[in-house]
């Protein structure tokens, strides 16, 4: 009735267990059938006694078998209608994966960052000296907001650098934007069921508030950020907004509309969430300061992360709530833990505290300066007036508009993939409508300059 085979790599009791168990959920075995003795099955099989009971006890504990005193194990009485069907072929680990990324010659992704950016060794020793402090605290879950010395660290760079006023107990540590946004949605999604988002934007918040059941207005965007008259004609009661750097189109919203946006939050209860996402890499005169610091007891809700600077792969990001949300939160996520690595939370500080985070964006926006004005260079030489450039001076990314083109959008992304190179839909910014030309999005970051070169050389050729 049951073979057992030597050579396959699952344990010998297993296979056992698996067919005696897909022989009862198909009915070949009756309830309340007598199962021959471990000793009988074990002989019939030339197997051990051990392999034989090792099946017949995972049976047993999951329910498939019953036991009778001094008569054995009988099968016991499912219903075969809602009984779990036996798998009708073996899955292999990639019937599950999806299929591996598209690698490109030349990939213009706005996230990428120069691949030998990462401070591999000082991190090292941040880690260390973090994982020696006070290691008594690593059996604990550590507090809900995240290590205090790691927000003290936050707090005063914030002040310093992006003018932002708060206190370490206003700053919450996170996993990524993605969680900052799910905290934000949680907080405000019983008296505040409408958002605003910029149009073109980035799809994230678009993506965590729908799936919070939000209500998005899609709000277009222009040279001074957010269409102000449009949002106040709309009937939204958060806004997100990314002031300093417009993603996708980089503009800077000026002080006089910060301003007012401030004034359409405060004069209705509304709030605003400000993503102050790569503000740090500004090439041109000093950092904008953040609209938080304009008014630091408003409804303000800021954001900020290391991943557009340090590394997308540690997952640390940080929001700044206002004190009316400040009691909200806690209570609504008492029972929680803080959901980033303590030690690398630790590490992170110890980073900060040493000076070594200043000096890295320093350093950092010399190298991608370099880049940037390689990329604006070369986008003049190959395309000359074909190319209208936008957003440039920050960030990791320019974006171009190509009026005269011939060519969509879908035709410009396949010609590049079939060249090696690889760009982001500009169309996918959109939440309705499209842009007027076909537009493109430049990132520079995961580039030396003689590939920004060769790149939009063979773009032009294909533009």
């Amino acid at each position: 009735m049951f073979i057992l085979n030597s050579s396959d790599p699952v344990p010998l009791y297993k296979q056992l267990y698996n067919q005696i168990r897909e022989h009862i959920l198909s009915g070949k075995i009756p309830a309340d059938t007598r199962l021959p003795s471990v000793r009988q099955l074990a002989g019939e099989l030339s197997a051990s006694c051990n392999t034989v009971d090792g099946a017949y006890q995972e049976l047993y504990a999951e329910g498939y078998i019953y036991s009778r005193p001094r008569s054995g194990y009988f099968v016991s009485a499912l219903d075969q209608e809602v009984a779990p069907r036996p798998v009708p072929r073996k899955l292999g680990r990639n019937d599950f994966l999806p299929p591996p990324p598209a690698r490109f010659t030349y990939d213009f992704h706005p996230a990428r960052l120069d691949p030998e950016s990462f401070p591999a060794e000082l991190w090292r020793k941040c880690l260390t000296e973090g994982l020696r402090r006070d290691s008594r605290e690593l059996t604990h879950y550590g507090e809900l907001q995240g290590d205090w010395g790691l927000r003290c660290s936050i707090q005063s760079y914030l002040e310093k650098s992006r003018g932002v006023v708060c206190d370490p107990e206003q700053i919450v540590v996170s996993c990524g934007l993605h969680q900052t946004l799910e905290i934000a949605a949680q907080l405000l999604k019983d008296d505040h069921p409408v958002i605003a988002v910029e149009n073109p934007g980035y799809h994230l918040p678009r993506d965590v508030f729908e799936n919070h059941a939000y209500t998005i207005l899609p709000v277009p965007v222009g040279q001074s950020g957010i269409d102000l008259n449009r949002l106040r004609a709309g009937h939204a009661d958060i806004v997100y907004v990314t002031p300093s750097h417009q993603l996708p189109l980089g503009y800077v919203m000026p002080v006089a509309n910060r301003l007012a946006l401030i004034e359409w939050a405060e004069s209705g209860g509304r709030y605003i969430i400000e993503d102050d996402y790569d503000s740090e890499l500004r090439y041109q005169g000093n950092p904008i300061p953040s609209l938080q610091g304009l008014r630091p007891t408003g409804n303000i809700i800021y954001s900020g992360t290391f991943s557009k600077i340090l590394s997308p792969a540690l997952r640390l990001s940080y929001l700044v709530l206002p004190y009316s949300l400040l009691g909200a939160f806690r209570e609504r996520y008492r029972s929680y833990n803080c959901s980033v690595s303590l030690v690398e939370q630790r590490a992170m500080a110890t980073f900060m505290e040493q000076g070594h985070w200043e000096r890295h964006i320093r350093r950092m926006r010399t190298v991608y300066k370099k880049k940037h004005d390689t990329l604006l260079r070369s986008v003049e030489a190959c395309f000359g007036k074909r190319a209208e450039v936008i957003g440039q001076g920050a960030g990791l990314h320019v974006v171009i508009r190509l009026p005269e083109t011939t060519q969509s959008e879908a035709q410009i992304l396949d010609k590049g993939r079939q060249k090696g190179i690889g760009l982001i839909p500009f169309s996918d910014f959109h939440v309705t409508g499209q842009p007027e030309s076909v537009t493109l999005m430049l990132g520079f970051g995961g580039f030396n300059s003689s590939e920004i070169e060769q790149g939009i050389a063979l773009l032009s050729q294909i533009c």
